[in-house]
């Protein structure tokens, strides 16, 4: 089978979904997807605290590296599945793991942001919306294929993994991380629900009133968290990742895990910054999260993986290569 581009031209971001949209959405999880995603798109970089320099390019690289191992690099043309922002594959980029890219999603909003952030970068970037289920690209087009937290929600993961595999030349690799597994999932989100109703109630008190965001803000971010438990279709085990990637024809295939007291520290610190108002924090609370993060990441890479078994660790990566005559 071959795909081409569609013809015409991408649909326009929807930043501001009505009620009515987002009723609809709640049973419609690809068109949750188009509405949350547009939602963020403007203020996603800031909200997951998303750069591209050297902070965010180490940390794309070693997500790659960590999984995929070392490779000849670069590779030539590389794609991301669900690219939101761009954060994965335009850090990768800089970081030397590939020459040429293109960014795909189903969200115009991420698409357009994604493609300025290049613009602005100087990177030879083109981006189409697309469904990761039926990629608008050729066979045998590229080189590499990524994504970070997009498999998680995408209906049919083995059928977007087929093609992936069909888009990608003979030998071509993929790399897919910041996946959730099951039981990261399961205390990630206990942890951020237990965060927000603390501090969205305890900034209800006289003294630390001006902690609290306007009730607008809170409600909107309510109404995103509806469509975000939506979006989220999927947890993983990392051995059901192996399963899906190879019944989908890849070869080589190999699934790692990271982050157990890291996630535990990263999902309070994010909530709690998504509660209190923009600007309210200064760089002392970013060097203590970031520094936190990375203290805990070396403690979960060097001691925890010796007794904590692989699926207990929040984010699963996957990698694997389509057959052919320049397997790696």
């Amino acid at each position: 089978m071959t795909a081409s581009p569609n013809d015409g031209v991408d649909p326009a971001p929807n930043p501001h979904a009505t009620a009515e949209e987002v009723e609809a959405a709640l049973k419609d999880t690809k068109l949750a997807q188009v509405l949350y995603h547009d939602w963020e798109a403007e203020t996603y970089d800031d909200k997951w605290s998303i750069s591209y320099d050297e902070r965010c390019i180490e940390y794309a690289r070693g997500r790659f590296d960590a999984v995929a191992g070392d490779q000849p690099l670069p590779y030539e043309r590389a794609l991301e599945l669900g690219c939101g922002t761009g954060f994965f594959l335009l850090n990768l980029m800089q970081g030397g793991v590939a020459g040429t890219g293109s960014v795909t999603d189903l969200s115009p909003g991420m698409v357009k942001v994604a493609l300025r952030n290049a613009e602005g970068l100087g990177l030879p970037v083109d981006g189409r919306v697309a469904d990761a289920e039926r990629i608008p690209y050729d066979d045998n087009t590229f080189d590499l294929v990524v994504g970070h937290a997009v498999l998680h929600h995408i209906p049919d993961v083995e059928q977007s993994l087929r093609e992936v595999i069909r888009v990608l030349k003979p030998g071509g690799r993929f790399v897919f991380a910041g996946e959730p597994t099951t039981v990261g999932d399961f205390y990630a989100r206990w942890l951020s629900r237990a965060t927000w109703y603390v501090t969205t109630n305890v900034t209800k008190l006289g003294p630390l009133q001006g902690w609290r965001r306007p009730q607008a803000e809170l409600d909107e971010s309510s109404r995103a968290a509806a469509l975000e438990a939506v979006v989220d279709i999927h947890t993983f085990d990392p051995a059901d990742l192996e399963r899906m990637a190879r019944s989908a024809g890849a070869v080589h295939v190999h699934a790692a895990s990271e982050e157990f007291t890291a996630a535990m520290l990263g999902w309070p610190v994010r909530t709690f910054e998504a509660a209190v108002p923009e600007g309210k924090l200064g760089w002392n609370w970013a060097k203590f999260a970031f520094g936190g993060w990375k203290a805990l990441s070396w403690l979960d890479e060097n001691v925890m993986k010796r007794f904590v078994p692989k699926g207990f660790f929040y984010n699963a990566m996957i990698t694997g290569v389509k057959p052919g005559d320049k397997e790696s």
